[in-house]
């Protein structure tokens, strides 16, 4: 919930919901969850309940105070189809992005099933805004490919896949209907290792496939090294606001 962030590929985060669980091998060393426990216990803090899903409906609006246009990152700190957040609650998320029409929403989720479901019934209108890009995490082959499919399937203006953490060789990708694709290693002390030739890899095939590719963050050691090079050029292509 903060209109500046250090995140590379977004302006802003805007958190109504704090707090996840974890679900995949993408989410065992969530950044997330390591710096929401931090704080908890401690009073008037975010954080003070640690990394516990829970409502922050105080922070609904804050898309509507920001009158620069920004890119934002919807829940950087949960998912927001989280099995535990209400339809409702989601609809006052959706309308906020919709009523702010001069940002552009990020929208990333581990559990696109959700996402479709809702964007084919009761929010079905939602799905034509413009100024909301979906996404869905790509970790590894077996949990991460099948949700490109799923993505593919709801019929919005503009999708996007972020392969961070990268836990592996993603081999053949399927780009058709893909407006973006985002690539990161894992950072943290416990970070798994990113090889450079699964993302050259993607890289190729992103290439070939005309999709705007943008390669966030390497970890050498336990050093985080954002925006680095890839056989001498630096990959931050953004895909243009439709």
């Amino acid at each position: 919930m903060s209109d500046k962030t250090k995140i590379e590929v977004v302006d802003a985060t805007w958190n109504p919901v704090r707090g996840c669980t974890k679900i995949t091998p993408g989410c065992i060393n969530c950044y997330a969850e390591a710096f929401a426990e931090r704080f908890r216990g401690v009073r008037g803090h975010p954080y003070e309940q640690g990394f516990d899903l829970r409502l922050v409906p105080e922070k609904l609006e804050d898309p509507i105070k920001w009158k620069k246009s920004r890119r934002i990152f919807v829940n950087s700190m949960s998912d927001l189809f989280h099995e535990k957040i209400p339809d409702k609650y989601i609809g006052r998320v959706f309308d906020v992005m919709e009523r702010a029409h001069w940002h552009t929403f990020q929208v990333l989720t581990k559990r696109p099933k959700r996402m479709r479901k809702l964007l084919r019934t009761s929010f079905k209108s939602i799905s034509k805004i413009k100024n909301i890009w979906w996404g869905v995490s790509i970790e590894n082959r077996k949990h991460g490919l099948p949700r490109i499919n799923i993505l593919k399937d709801i019929p919005v203006s503009t999708r996007f896949l972020v392969m961070e953490p990268l836990l592996e060789d993603l081999g053949v990708l399927n780009l058709d209907d893909i407006d973006w694709v985002i690539v990161g290693a894992e950072s943290g002390h416990h970070a798994r290792p990113l090889n450079l030739d699964w993302v050259r890899s993607i890289r190729d095939q992103a290439v070939a496939a005309k999709v705007p590719l943008y390669f966030k963050q390497h970890v050498v050691g336990h050093r985080k090294i954002s925006l680095p090079l890839l056989d001498s050029k630096r990959w931050t292509q953004y895909p243009k606001r439709k």
